[in-house]
C-alpha cells in the first residue's frame, strides 16, 4: 500500500491566503519526514476552498524542497488550461525531478473560470476527449500537430521531450547524505522481500520510476513519460480514462461500495475497449482513492476536530462557487458531509485509521490513497496529524 496525502491549500476562516499556502508547503515537507509515499495538490481559482491556483506550479516548488516524495496534481484542470502548455510543464517536472511527478488531470466543473479563461462552457461539456487526447500525444511524441475543434496548430517539434530517459539521482542524493535538510525516513508501507537492508534501499530507489500512476499500451507496456491519471467522477469519465489506458483518481466522496460501481464500470470498458485481463490487473494497481485522515487517541475527539472546522470550511469554500451560466446548484449540508466523510475514511485512533485503510484495500482492490490531513485548519495541529499518520498508521499497513 502507499498512502500520500491530499493537499487543497484549504483558507479556513480568519486565514489569509498566504498561511493556507504556507501550510501546504509545510506538509508536504512533514509528508516526506514521516515517511508517507506521495502528495497531491489541488487547484482551484477564486474561491477559498483551495486558493492554489495552478497545481503544477505549486508541484516544482515542492519538488525543489523535497528529495524523495512523489508529487502530483490532484487535479490540473484541463477545461481551463491549454494542453500543450501544460504537457510542457509536466515535461519540465518529469524530466527534472528524476521522475518524481505525476500528472492527474480532470475536467473541472461549470465554474466561472470557464468565462475568465475565454474557454467557455463547451470546454467542460464537450471538449475534455479532445484535450486529454492532445496532452497524450504531447506527452508521447517528438512532434504533435492538431487540427480538431478546439485546437488547430501546424506540427512542431516537442521540448522537452517528456520520453526522453530520465536521469536518477544516485544513491547519497535519495538519503540525503551531504545535505541539510533533517533526517529521511524510509515509507513503512513499502516492504520489501529482501527486508530493510540493501536489497530494500535498491528496491526503494528503484521503484521512484514507477510514478503513481501508469499509462500503458494496449499491449501493456508503459509508456514512457509522467505518469498520468484521471479524476473520475461520472461513468463517461471512467470510460474516457480505460479507453485511454489510465488509471483513475476516485474522489473522497465516494465509499466502497461507490468504488466498486466505478471500478466495475471501468473494466467493462476496459474490455471493449479491446485491452487484456493481464494489463487490466497491472493498471488497477495504480488507482488512487482521495479520503480524509485525522489520528487522535481517542475516535470520538478525532471526529469532534473534524466536525469542529470542516462544515465552515465548507460553506465558506464551497458556497463562494458560481457557475458560467448562472445555472443552479445546490452544495450539500456542511455538517452532513464532514460527517459522511468521517464515516467513510480514516479518522479515529492509529488502529481504526489502520484498519479502515485496510478493510478499503481489501474490499476494492485499491492500494494507493490520498488522505486531507488539514481538516483541523490550525497550521502545527496538521503537522502533527502527519507526523502520526506517518508514525502510528503506517507501520500497521504492512
Amino acid at each position: 500500500m502507499r498512502v500520500g496525502l491530499f493537499l487543497l491549500s484549504a483558507q479556513f476562516p480568519g486565514q489569509s491566503h498566504g498561511e493556507a499556502l504556507e501550510r501546504t508547503v509545510r506538509s508536504a515537507v512533514e509528508a516526506e519526514r514521516a515517511g508517507l509515499d506521495s502528495v497531491w495538490l489541488a487547484e482551484h481559482h477564486f474561491v477559498p476552498y483551495g486558493v492554489c491556483p495552478d497545481a503544477a506550479t505549486l508541484a516544482a516548488l515542492l519538488l525543489g524542497r523535497t528529495r524523495r516524495i512523489g508529487v502530483g496534481t490532484a487535479v490540473s484542470v484541463l477545461s481551463t488550461r491549454h494542453p500543450v502548455a501544460l504537457g510542457e510543464q509536466a515535461a519540465l517536472l518529469h524530466l527534472t525531478s528524476g521522475g518524481r511527478f505525476t500528472l492527474g488531470v480532470g475536467r473541472g466543473g461549470p465554474w466561472i473560470d470557464l468565462e475568465v479563461f475565454g474557454d467557455g462552457l463547451g470546454a467542460f461539456e464537450h471538449g475534455f476527449p479532445e484535450r486529454l487526447d492532445l496532452l497524450l500525444r504531447w506527452l508521447r511524441g517528438s512532434r504533435v500537430g492538431a487540427d480538431g475543434p478546439q485546437f488547430s496548430f501546424p506540427e512542431v517539434a516537442v521540448v522537452p521531450r517528456a520520453g526522453e530517459p530520465v536521469r536518477r539521482p544516485a544513491l547519497s542524493s535519495w538519503l540525503g547524505f551531504g545535505e541539510q535538510s533533517g533526517p529521511v525516513r524510509f515509507p513503512r508501507q513499502r516492504q520489501d522481500e529482501e527486508g530493510p537492508g540493501e536489497g530494500f534501499v535498491e528496491g526503494f530507489v528503484e521503484s521512484q520510476g514507477e510514478g503513481f500512476g501508469e499509462e500503458l499500451t494496449r499491449t501493456g507496456r508503459p509508456v514512457a513519460g509522467p505518469p498520468v491519471v484521471v479524476a473520475c467522477t461520472s461513468p463517461a469519465g471512467v470510460k474516457l480514462a480505460a479507453e485511454r489506458g489510465l488509471p483513475m483518481l476516485l474522489g473522497m466522496h465516494s465509499g466502497d461500495d461507490d468504488k466498486l460501481r466505478m471500478l466495475e464500470l471501468y473494466r467493462t470498458a476496459w474490455l471493449a475497449a479491446g485491452r487484456g485481463e493481464e494489463q487490466l490487473r497491472r493498471v488497477a494497481r495504480r488507482h488512487v482513492a482521495a479520503g480524509v485522515a485525522q489520528v487522535d487517541d481517542r475516535a470520538a475527539a478525532a471526529r469532534s476536530t473534524l466536525l469542529n472546522a470542516m462544515p465552515g470550511w465548507f460553506e465558506y469554500g464551497l458556497g463562494a462557487h458560481r457557475t458560467v451560466d448562472g445555472r443552479e446548484r445546490r452544495m450539500r449540508d456542511p455538517r452532513e458531509y464532514t460527517e459522511l466523510l468521517c464515516d467513510l475514511h480514516a479518522v479515529g485512533t492509529p488502529r481504526q485509521c489502520a484498519d479502515r485503510l485496510l478493510a478499503t484495500a481489501e474490499r476494492t482492490g485499491i492500494r494507493r490513497f490520498a488522505l486531507l490531513a488539514e481538516g483541523s485548519g490550525d497550521h502545527e495541529a496538521t503537522l502533527h496529524n502527519i507526523a502520526r499518520l506517518g508514525s502510528e498508521v503506517l507501520p500497521q499497513l504492512g
